[in-house]
C-alpha cells in the first residue's frame, strides 16, 4: 500500500509547460527536467485537467506516460498540450526511481499560471513558458 512506501522528497526535478514557434504556428508542450547528476528510471507521469468552464464542471481524459530513463541533467517532452485546457487546473503526478528509491510528486498548474506576465525563459529548454518545481 502507498502508506507503506517511504517516499523521499523530490529535488532537482521540474515540470515546464512551454511554447515553441514552428513553421505551422505556436505549439505548447509539457516537459520534464532532470537537474540531478544521476539518471531517473521508470519515470511515470499521469496528467489530467479539471475545473469549471462556462459554469459547468469539466475534466479532461487522464493520460499516462512512461519514460524508461531520463539521463542526468536531461530534458524530455512528455506530451503536447492544447492551450484550451489552460483555463482548467492541470495536474501532473510524477513518480520515478533513483537507484532503488522511489520518488513521487504532484505538480499543479492553475489557470492563473498561464498569465503572459508570469511566463519566463526556461534555460534548460531555450523556450518561454511556465516552470514548476
Amino acid at each position: 500500500m502507498k502508506k507503506d512506501i517511504d517516499f523521499a522528497p523530490v529535488t532537482g526535478v521540474k515540470l515546464a509547460i512551454a511554447k515553441e514557434e514552428t513553421e505551422t504556428g505556436t505549439e505548447w508542450g509539457v516537459y520534464i527536467i532532470n537537474l540531478n547528476l544521476i539518471e531517473l528510471n521508470t519515470v511515470m507521469i499521469t496528467s489530467r485537467g479539471y475545473g469549471e468552464l462556462d459554469g459547468e464542471q469539466r475534466k479532461t481524459s487522464t493520460l499516462r506516460h512512461l519514460i524508461k530513463e531520463l539521463g542526468p541533467q536531461c530534458v524530455a517532452k512528455v506530451e503536447p498540450i492544447d492551450p484550451a485546457v489552460f483555463r482548467l487546473t492541470n495536474e501532473f503526478w510524477v513518480s520515478y526511481y533513483i537507484l532503488d528509491q522511489i520518488f513521487d510528486k504532484k505538480f499543479i498548474f492553475t489557470p492563473g499560471s498561464f498569465d503572459p506576465s508570469l511566463q519566463q525563459m526556461i534555460p534548460e529548454l531555450g523556450l518561454e513558458g511556465v516552470l514548476h518545481s
